[in-house]
């Protein structure tokens, strides 16, 4: 229970939720509750209840600060193997940089804890002292005595970011940085080889980021935390990833560095921003995939999503999804598009193409996105339908009035309602 008398879950908890209630400890009766604000990057939600009678007798729990390593804390929550509530002690572990299984493509601050934290833990507090130091969230299979929590510092960025009334994200810097542990090259950056200052190794598109910062560029500090060789900083007494750092800003706050370049020293403020491409590399939730069907031809964007639908995906895609933009971010295409699958019909029982391949162009037209397939395709008045492959050239032909005539039948026949989900 938090201040404004609303419940803070994780947000695996509630994902794809339609009908949501809760209880009260020891009582009976379900309440029904709808998520006001969700953050599946940071794995956290805030459910509104409907009924403000939930709330007779309750106070709200304070948060407090990032627990030390070795200090205790109770865990408290709802675990397989009974239906009452469950309390367990331990002493915190350890405190780290570490993925988020939910969002499966961002690292955050994780606390790690020796008390039990099962299937049925998650959403429930961990407290110390009477505060919240924590929301349970996640273990490790076959990983014994080892359970972990959202920090405190994570769960006040996503209310601080919640205020205004808008879920904005976590921003990032749009820059990779890479260890500068070589005395010889940090002597051609004409650098001391005292351990501070990572190198700067790539920069995203952003126009203002890149305006700033250039490769080659030495990470010296971050606000006024000091940059290790090895892209770390003493974060609260926690060697840990200057990634911390960065992730402590709202979007379009902007960062205090220092950098090394040409020999001195460079003060200099970076633009903190949230890329709408961060949802392809991770999970995703709450919506259903877009998709265009045209000649049994299924279109898609390209997503981690449908990289784990479809075994047996190419090294290709992988690279397309994961490393393009921080190897080539020049060539990255806004929404990739992949040929999903080809449904069987005699318009196309001749190609060779069968699906799990990038689209590169359609009758010329260069795809970008999926609005890209379908202009190129309806606004084509060519007896034939070209489409290009990305890789080696490959490329496949459609007979377009043949696919005109198939298409009612083709939808029909494989029980599709609708030809696209935009």
């Amino acid at each position: 229970l938090i201040a404004g008398r609303k419940i803070m879950t994780n947000a695996h908890v509630v994902s794809w939720g339609k009908e949501i209630q809760v209880k009260r400890y020891q009582d009976p009766t379900p309440w029904r509750a709808r998520v006001k604000y969700i953050s599946h990057e940071a794995d956290l939600a805030i459910l509104e209840i409907e009924d403000e009678r939930f709330f007779d007798g309750m106070e709200p729990l304070n948060i407090g600060d990032l627990p030390y390593v070795r200090s205790s804390v109770t865990t408290y929550g709802y675990p397989a193997g009974g239906q009452q509530i469950s309390y367990t002690r331990g002493v915190v572990s350890r405190i780290e940089m570490h993925s988020y299984v939910h969002s499966g493509n961002r690292s955050f601050l994780t606390v790690q804890t020796d008390a039990a934290i099962n299937p049925g833990n998650s959403g429930g507090p961990v407290i110390q002292d009477g505060n919240v130091v924590g929301v349970a969230f996640q273990g490790i299979p076959g990983l014994e005595n080892a359970g972990f929590f959202i920090p405190p510092p994570v769960i006040n960025h996503f209310l601080e970011d919640i205020a205004d009334g808008s879920h904005d994200g976590f921003p990032r810097a749009g820059i990779q940085i890479q260890s500068l542990q070589n005395p010889a090259y940090r002597k051609m950056l004409k650098l001391t080889n005292d351990g501070i200052g990572a190198r700067i190794d790539s920069i995203m598109p952003i126009a203002a980021t890149k305006k700033l910062l250039k490769e080659d560029d030495v990470l010296l500090r971050v606000k006024d935390y000091e940059v290790g060789a090895d892209g770390t900083v003493i974060y609260r007494g926690n060697r840990l990833g200057v990634s911390v750092i960065f992730q402590e800003a709202q979007r379009d706050d902007m960062m205090p560095v220092t950098v090394w370049r040409d020999g001195k020293e460079v003060k200099l403020e970076v633009p903190m921003s949230v890329y709408n491409d961060d949802k392809r590399e991770g999970n995703q939730y709450d919506v259903l995939p877009r998709f265009f069907v045209y000649g049994g031809l299924v279109f898609t964007p390209l997503s981690l999503d449908y990289l784990r639908s479809s075994r047996g995906s190419g090294q290709e895609l992988v690279y397309e999804l994961n490393y393009r933009r921080r190897e080539k971010p020049e060539t990255m295409r806004p929404e990739p598009i992949v040929l999903a699958s080809v449904l069987s019909h005699e318009v196309n029982a001749n190609m060779g193409v069968r699906g799990q391949v990038l689209v590169d162009k359609i009758n010329g037209v260069k795809i970008d996105k999926l609005e890209d397939v379908i202009k190129a395709i309806e606004e084509s008045k060519d007896s034939k339908h070209v489409i290009k492959f990305m890789g080696e050239g490959s490329f496949e032909c459609l007979d377009r009035r043949a696919a005109e005539k198939a298409h009612s039948d083709i939808l029909a026949t494989y029980g599709i309602l609708e030809d696209r989900r935009l």
